[in-house]
C-alpha cells in the first residue's frame, strides 16, 4: 500500500522529537484516572455504541417506549433479533423495561444514555 507524503509527514509531526516526561503532570492524570474496572466498564460500554442495529434501538427509545414488536417492524428484524440486541443493552443498563400484561415495553434505562446519544451525534454532525 502507497503512503502520500503529507500521510508519513503528519505521521512524523504527531510525536515528540525530543523525549522529556513531566512526572508532576504524570502523578496529576494518573491521580485523575482512577480504577482500572473503571476503564474497563466505560470501553465495555462504548462496545454497545459500536454496532448501528443497537443505535438504531436507542435512538428509538430516545424518542419513544416502545415494545419488540414496535422495535422489530420499526427497523425491519425479526423479534428475536431484536430481543437478542435489547438483551446487550439491558445488561449493558442502557435500556430497561416494564412488564404490562404480557407486554415487555422498553425505555432508556436514564437520561445519561438520552446524553450520550444527543452528544455523540452532535460530534459526528459537526464535521459535515
Amino acid at each position: 500500500m502507497s503512503r502520500r507524503s503529507d500521510d508519513i509527514t503528519a505521521t512524523h509531526d504527531a510525536v515528540c522529537d525530543l523525549v522529556c516526561v513531566d512526572e508532576h503532570k504524570i502523578r496529576k492524570v494518573r491521580k485523575e484516572l482512577g480504577h482500572e474496572t473503571d476503564h474497563f466498564r466505560l470501553a465495555e460500554l462504548f462496545k454497545a455504541f459500536a454496532d448501528p442495529t443497537r443505535v438504531k434501538i436507542l435512538r428509538a427509545l430516545s424518542v419513544s417506549e416502545l415494545c419488540v414488536c414496535d422495535i422489530a417492524a420499526l427497523i425491519g428484524l425479526t423479534q428475536s433479533a431484536v430481543s437478542h440486541q435489547l438483551r446487550f443493552l439491558r445488561v449493558s443498563r442502557l435500556v430497561k423495561y416494564r412488564k404490562e400484561g404480557k407486554m415487555a415495553y422498553y425505555s432508556l434505562d436514564d437520561d445519561h444514555v438520552r446524553l450520550l446519544l444527543d452528544q455523540g451525534l452532535r460530534h459526528v454532525r459537526e464535521g459535515r
